[in-house]
């Protein structure tokens, strides 16, 4: 190659003339460009070779000004229709010709450049273009435009990014949804170190990013891991800081299907016909719903009254969800498919639509209702003497909340006598069941509220109120157990087999209150449902299943569809196969629903602590963990809850020590505690 001959290379893709200075050892060539920048170039290098004279590196700026007129993209396509129908290929200097009837140095090194460029129309073959088929050319042209249009949507989709990192409005466009969706979906993973007790680490080499996510990640310079993604959608202000992901990694529905909601609203506007003709008329008696003040579906009340023969009858009143459907309409199927209300500590998210649940469904205050109303006569003792039970017609007449009756039974209010009568009676139920063996096992419980950004917590207290509801359900679930087992109709009976609890030698050896009673709740066995009856043992009932939450509960719902349907004089709607085959289904449900809500009530108290470090709290150590390792668990008592702690000394279970917060992650479910007189005499000793 001669010195002044003018050539092309690239530097990192980038074109670039140069003209040759002189060799550069036995097989490279030294060339300098237009920016007097020297190249040691070897031949493969060299992309086109300008023939015809020889160049000083001055001339390159006014060849390249020469050759800009032939720059023209277009003008390959009228190229292209001439040579496709032949198939010929063309070399630079052909292609010359063709377009400019020229074959100077300029418009052969232009044709160069527009072939060399060009995606479309021409491929190279060894020194030469060939045309591609109209077929390919046409393929070309719409690949051209997807990848457009793709890159117009990446550029409009980073802009409505800033927008959004800016904290302003931003109307996401449905291509955004599908990739904040999918970040979701990613960023969900996060309950799985929870769930599996992974580390971030693991995680992300477990689940390593979906194309889509990892795309969008890249294109936002940000890490394509769960937590990446996470952080991503807090930024933009799609999701929460303290976003639920237990419930978005489960399979609960939070939005009702637009058809379900149609069903609910008809069945509201054009109320079906009540299956129900012979509804017992209790409208007379006064009845009392009896809840928290936040509860909005009511779905039992109670009454007492004193029969001519001198007995007194105590009536639980169950709301009637199925007289608003049947088995396997809509709305039954969709709330056999959550199986039951979620409770969280940021709200509810109901079985059935809001409109039904808390509105026709419920024991609605001054409104007469459709009931099923169990009617029970209990002996002295506090047995079951007589029962009867009945679709009914009440009108509750009292809302009170669970310290409204507390206040009642307090003052011994003269006016309400009935409510009195139903307390002794419970108190009575209650020595009649520990007497058949029931076991009490009582450990404080966390009631965790959020309201916007506020998070209490407060104990729920075991008080007059709610044992006194609690032993007339409870009694309302024995009746439905016996009449289903009187009639031989398949229900979902609930069990506890018999616990096997420490011996009293060796429970005594324990310090009384709640180490003990933490001791007896590790012996008892999970709950059983079954088609048949069960003794529980832990309520001291020969046959029980769950009759009074069937706007909340789907197994309680079952119960009703089974023992109305009998009390009409039909065969039961569910076969015992059925109801076994639908019980399994419900009960798969309820775990999950079980676990949710015990994971979002966690991670709301741990953030809880995280933001009290200074706050002494007084705990009790209640049992070991892992004792070689000093690892209990501990009871903070104003909050009533249960966490565990490593200690640095040896501890005695029982023993009420002081400590701090010392970190609390709730994403990463961590908590650690440090003891303020074991840190504090330390720091004593070191002085």
């Amino acid at each position: 190659m001669d010195k002044g001959t003018l050539v092309e290379f690239r530097v990192q893709g980038d074109r670039r003339l140069g003209v040759v200075d002189r060799p550069d050892g036995k097989t490279r060539w030294l060339v300098v460009d237009e920016r007097s920048q020297s190249h040691s170039l070897a031949p493969r290098q060299i992309t086109y070779t300008v023939n015809g004279q020889t160049y000083k590196q001055s001339d390159i700026a006014s060849f390249q000004e020469q050759v800009k007129p032939y720059l023209d993209p277009s003008s390959l396509e009228v190229a292209w229709e001439l040579l496709v129908e032949d198939g010929e290929t063309v070399t630079p200097a052909q292609m010359a010709n063709l377009l400019f009837s020229e074959s100077d140095a300029a418009p052969c090194y232009a044709a160069h450049c527009l072939l060399s460029e060009d995606k479309l129309y021409f491929k190279q073959k060894s020194e030469a273009y060939e045309p591609r088929t109209a077929a390919q050319v046409a393929e070309r042209k719409h690949q051209i435009e997807v990848e457009g249009l793709k890159a117009r949507g990446q550029q409009e989709f980073l802009a409505r990014v800033e927008q959004a990192l800016q904290s302003e409005a931003v109307d996401w466009q449905r291509h955004d949804r599908q990739r904040l969706e999918a970040l979701e979906k990613y960023a969900s993973l996060l309950a799985d170190i929870i769930r599996m007790g992974v580390s971030y680490d693991n995680l992300a080499r477990a689940y390593p990013p979906p194309a889509p996510v990892l795309e969008t990640m890249n294109m936002l310079g940000r890490p394509a891991t769960p937590q990446g993604a996470f952080q991503l959608l807090i930024d933009l202000g799609w999701w929460d800081t303290h976003e639920n992901l237990f419930l978005r990694r489960s399979g609960i529905s939070v939005q009702f299907p637009h058809k379900v909601l149609e069903v609910a609203q008809q069945r509201l506007d054009f109320p079906p016909t009540d299956s129900d003709t012979n509804r017992l008329d209790l409208s007379h008696l006064k009845v009392y719903t009896i809840d928290d003040e936040s509860t909005t579906e009511i779905d039992d009340g109670l009454s007492w009254e004193l029969l001519p023969d001198g007995r007194e009858q105590l009536w639980v009143h169950i709301a009637d969800p199925t007289r608003w459907l049947v088995p396997e309409d809509e709305l039954d199927l969709e709330a056999r498919k959550r199986g039951s209300t979620v409770y969280l500590p940021t709200g509810m998210i109901p079985m059935f639509p809001e409109i039904l649940a808390t509105g026709p469904m419920s024991l609605v205050q001054g409104r007469v209702c459709c009931a099923l109303s169990f009617g029970v006569i209990l002996d002295e003792t506090g047995a079951v003497e007589d029962y009867c039970i009945h679709p009914s017609l009440i009108k509750p007449t009292y809302r009170l909340t669970y310290e409204d009756v507390d206040e009642m039974l307090e003052l011994g209010v003269e006016a309400e006598p009935e409510i009195e009568a139903i307390a002794n009676w419970a108190k009575r139920r209650k020595s009649w069941r520990y007497n058949q063996g029931a076991i009490s096992i009582n450990m404080p419980e966390a009631m965790i509220k959020v309201k916007g950004d506020e998070i209490d917590i407060d104990i729920l207290d075991d008080s007059s109120s709610r044992q006194l509801v609690a032993e007339m359900m409870i009694l309302a679930g024995e009746v439905a157990a016996r009449y289903g087992q009187a009639h031989n109709i398949p229900l979902p009976f609930r069990g506890q087999p018999q616990p096997e609890l420490p011996p009293e030698e060796e429970l005594i050896l324990l310090p009384a209150g709640f180490v003990r009673a933490c001791a007896m709740r590790r012996c008892m066995p999970k709950s059983e449902m079954s088609i048949t009856p069960l003794r529980h043992a832990g309520l001291g009932l020969n046959t029980y299943t769950q009759a009074t939450s069937p706007i909340r509960r789907y197994s309680d719902l079952l119960t009703h569809f089974q023992l109305k349907a009998h009390l009409r004089g039909e065969a039961p709607p569910f076969s015992a196969e059925q109801l076994k085959e639908v019980m399994m289904t419900v009960t798969s449900t309820t775990q999950e629903v079980t676990m949710v809500e015990r994971q979002t009530n966690r991670y709301y108290a741990l953030e809880y602590l995280r933001r009290h470090p200074d706050q002494v709290w007084s705990v009790t150590v209640l049992m070991w963990l892992r004792e070689d390792s000093n690892l209990a668990l501990i009871l903070l008592e104003d909050l009533g809850l249960q966490l565990p702690m490593f200690f640095k000394r040896t501890v005695t279970l029982g023993e009420q020590i002081l400590v701090k917060v010392s970190h609390s992650d709730p994403q990463k479910d961590m908590i650690q505690f440090q003891e303020i007189i074991y840190q504090e005499s330390y720091q004593s000793a070191s002085n």
